[in-house]
């Protein structure tokens, strides 16, 4: 997805934008899937619209964020649900282990932890999520992630287990 793209133009560019297909992503390096996304070459996830996420930089074991919590994210007591953090957290630190993938390999998320140090409100403004490699193995990579406000307040943190694997053609040779 261009770097450009401002987050209120998210909603509409992605409505009805079908996410990547399998094949094409098992034939990609997720440095390389991650990359295009970024740069528009390849769709982003549904999800980007839902949360005015986007991807701000990607390298090797590394991916920032940046969202918008707003008004439809609140809880019932009037803050930004914790779901908001612990999705773009997720979302960041688990980008980070698929940036460490070559093609033919996927991953899926097993543990997240996360510590919430402060609320976000519609009026926090953009925000933005670190997700670093921690360790990567051959089955199992871990990641760490902080998401901090426009001022580098610190709002939460978090870690993640991601189990890695074979997908598309070299799932199925086994």
């Amino acid at each position: 997805m261009p770097t450009d793209s401002a987050p209120d133009d998210l909603a509409a560019r992605y409505a009805g934008a079908e996410p990547i297909a399998p094949a094409d992503l098992a034939s990609l390096p997720g440095i390389e899937l991650m990359r295009g996304m970024m740069e528009g070459r390849f769709p982003a996830p549904p999800i980007a619209a839902l949360f005015s996420m986007r991807p701000t930089e990607i390298a090797d074991g590394l991916v920032v964020f940046e969202a918008v919590p707003e008004r439809r994210h609140y809880n019932p007591i009037g803050t930004v649900h914790g779901g908001f953090a612990a999705t773009v957290l997720d979302s960041c630190m688990g980008c980070a282990v698929h940036t460490t993938l070559a093609a033919g390999l996927g991953y899926t998320t097993v543990d997240l932890q996360i510590t919430y140090v402060k609320a976000a409100t519609d009026k926090t403004g953009p925000v933005t999520a670190r997700g670093e490699i921690i360790s990567r193995g051959r089955r199992v990579a871990t990641a760490q992630g902080r998401l901090f406000d426009a001022t580098g307040r610190l709002l939460a943190h978090g870690t993640t287990t991601c189990l890695v694997f074979p997908v598309g053609e070299a799932a199925r040779r086994g």
